[in-house]
């Protein structure tokens, strides 16, 4: 027998597949990818445990469930039963592919408020379309016997049930297996974040939502100028160097998908002679006018202690730069107007 398992490098998933290695049967973890979550700690874990780890990018798919999840959200924009759905479902297209028999998850009953309580579990089991082969095995002594149970592929004795939110003896049986790399419990979706969704909510509204879009969420200061336009500045030099590392990937801007998923113009704001927080301005509009310039500039020159009242703005555009003279530089009161 073979077996996927949802993998996301954490003590439950890592549990979760040893239970099933140790009845004798082979394995596949599998990561799935978003712009919301990654697979860091799936890779650090998988190569800790010396397991093949498999990861599959799915933000397209992902992109409908988060416009129109079927059992809504949770406290923020995080669509947890319609997420965990996908990619159940996702795995159960690619068995016959990789020869799979049924899968895995590291699931525990109750140790999420929505998506692990009974009612979601068997949620995302009806989303996955493969209800009957999948496996929950640090509760599933307490959940319904499927197929891999009912047909003798597993022995359910040798599985747990565990249930609730204390980790106990999910923290002692790694001791006993001798697991010491996991990382620690913590939210890895951005969609749980209050402000992020507050930002993901703006960019719904203003019919400007793109993967593109997405990433520029999770970097610096956020501000909406007008329908069609929006500022985000560094906070660091950190930050300003991921914004101009971002902005100047032309090969990934340019890609067949950016095109078909972004019709954005892009553009790089700071001040012209001093330090300065990087700025990008980003429209709907081709030509942006000399009043959000002016207004990016001055939200920009708020941010500089040397800057004067009035003060020089570069706008750097493909294949030029312009230095605006005598922008006005706002105050913070007048800057919070616009902050997201």
């Amino acid at each position: 027998m073979k077996a996927f398992a949802l993998f996301s490098g954490g003590l439950d998933s890592i549990l979760a597949v040893e239970l099933i290695r140790r009845q004798k049967i082979e394995v596949i973890p599998i990561c799935f990818k978003t712009p919301f979550f990654g697979c860091e700690n799936a890779v650090s874990s998988a190569k800790d445990m010396n397991y093949n780890l498999h990861i599959f990018d799915i933000s397209e798919q992902y992109m409908e469930i988060l416009l129109h999840p079927k059992y809504g959200y949770g406290k923020n924009m995080n669509p947890c039963i319609d997420c965990h759905g996908l990619m159940f479902r996702i795995a159960c297209e690619k068995m016959k592919e990789y020869n799979v028999d049924f899968m895995i998850s590291g699931e525990v009953l109750g140790e999420r408020p929505k998506s692990q309580r009974k009612m979601g579990l068997d949620a995302v089991a009806k989303l996955s379309q493969c209800k009957d082969l999948i496996i929950r095995p640090l509760s599933q002594k307490l959940l319904r016997d499927t197929k891999p149970i009912a047909e003798g592929w597993i022995n359910k004795d040798r599985l747990l049930d565990i249930q609730g939110r204390t980790r106990a003896r999910q923290i002692q049986l790694a001791k006993e297996w001798n697991i010491k790399n996991y990382p620690t419990p913590a939210g890895g979706c951005v969609l749980t974040n209050q402000v992020f969704s507050q930002r993901l909510r703006d960019l719904i509204e203003y019919n400007m939502l793109s993967i593109r879009n997405i990433e520029y969420l999770k970097m610096g200061r956020q501000f909406r100028l007008t329908h069609n336009t929006k500022l985000i500045i560094g906070r660091n030099e950190q930050e300003n160097a991921k914004l101009l590392n971002y902005i100047n990937d032309s090969a990934e801007r340019k890609s067949k998908d950016e095109v078909q998923q972004s019709a954005n113009y892009e553009f790089l704001i700071r001040a012209a002679y001093l330090p300065s927080p990087i700025g990008v301005i980003i429209s709907k509009d081709k030509d942006i006018s000399q009043d959000m310039i002016n207004l990016a500039g001055g939200i920009i020159l708020a941010y500089i202690r040397k800057a004067q009242d009035k003060d020089k703005i570069m706008l750097l555009e493909p294949g030029q730069e312009k230095i605006i003279f005598d922008v006005k530089r706002l105050i913070l009161d007048e800057v919070n107007k616009f902050q997201l």
